[in-house]
């Protein structure tokens, strides 16, 4: 089932505020997929979705090795019979500022505050699509 990235049913959205574990998936240079665990955040005003990280993940690698500035990514998450993927292009943001707000939707949406990280970097993603069954 597809939703409007930018205006979700209240139900998605509720879905994405619930507390769970996510999936992210990149593409390795060789095109491969690469999928590890991760805490999501959606934010459907901005259209985008936040993941933080260590600079020197692979995750973080293969975005920054994708051509194009960017990396098509997805992030998807489920409980049960639920499900939601947003898909978009994602890139590396470094400021301090994209790093707290990414820190501070974290914080709200898993309830705890992430230990402070100097290398710390957030997978911004521009969304374009989203589905699911929630």
């Amino acid at each position: 089932m597809s939703h409007d990235v930018l205006n979700p049913t209240p139900e998605y959205l509720a879905f994405w505020r619930e507390r769970h574990v996510c999936t992210l998936t990149t593409p390795r240079p060789d095109g491969t997929p690469h999928v590890v665990p991760v805490g999501v955040t959606y934010d459907p005003q901005a259209g985008l979705a936040r993941v933080i990280s260590n600079k020197h993940s692979k995750k973080v690698r293969n975005v920054l090795a994708a051509a194009g500035g960017g990396a098509r990514v997805a992030v998807c998450q489920m409980e049960g019979r639920r499900w939601a993927t947003l898909e978009g292009r994602a890139v590396i943001r470094t400021d301090e500022a994209a790093v707290a707000e990414a820190v501070a939707r974290y914080a709200e949406r898993y309830g705890r505050m992430p230990s402070p990280n100097p290398d710390r970097v957030v997978l911004e993603i521009t969304l374009d699509r989203a589905m699911g069954r929630a």
